[in-house]
């Protein structure tokens, strides 16, 4: 079992994301945080899923240079993107607002990248959900954006918030992916690994 073989390893999140933080807590992992300070950077012809792949393992890496060889070093990263066109974190609630119309009515993709650093060797992955939004009018977008300043989410929103109960009817894939963290990969990857 996962929890026996990761019990004595000495786990750290390269994540300062709250998500990410509570998705590890529930999964019964121990583990402490220390967040990337890295630029964000890949190249335009990366596909989406490599894009998010990659800045993953970027920050998994940058992190895990100040620990031990035998540290878990845990990485993540979360795209959206609709049709092909890269949604990151807003800027302002202005950009927010026009992020959430672009959505609105629309499927678009959710995208988790995933890094484990351990023993001088990195492992990337990821996973893919399909989001649906119900049409969302200019009145929900503002009182969204107001009520949960979603600046430091991409996409401009949290499907566990006030906007995911009420306006996505459906989803395709993991929930947890589209929280931000594949929690289900992760721990076959851990389990890989930790073999």
């Amino acid at each position: 079992m996962l929890l026996n073989s990761i019990k004595d390893k000495k786990v750290v999140l390269a994540s300062g994301s709250p998500r990410r933080k509570e998705l590890l807590h529930e999964m019964g992992i121990n583990f402490e945080v220390c967040v990337s300070q890295g630029e964000e950077i890949y190249s335009p012809l990366m596909s989406t899923t490599e894009i998010a792949a990659h800045l993953a393992t970027q920050k998994c890496q940058l992190v895990a240079q100040q620990f031990p060889a035998d540290t878990i070093v845990i990485g993540g990263d979360t795209i959206v993107c609709l049709d092909g066109e890269i949604l990151g974190k807003p800027s302002s609630e202005s950009e927010a607002m026009e992020m959430l119309a672009k959505l609105s009515g629309k499927t678009h993709e959710v995208i988790s990248g995933i890094a484990i650093a351990y023993q001088n060797k990195t492992y990337s992955n990821f996973d893919v959900a399909k989001v649906h939004f119900l049409p969302l009018t200019d009145e929900e977008i503002a009182y969204y954006v107001s009520h949960f300043r979603p600046l430091d989410k991409a996409g401009a929103y949290g499907i566990q918030e006030w906007i995911g109960l009420k306006k996505i009817d459906r989803i395709e894939g993991s929930f947890y992916t589209i929280m931000g963290m594949p929690t289900a990969l992760l721990a076959q990857m851990l389990e890989h690994i930790l073999q």
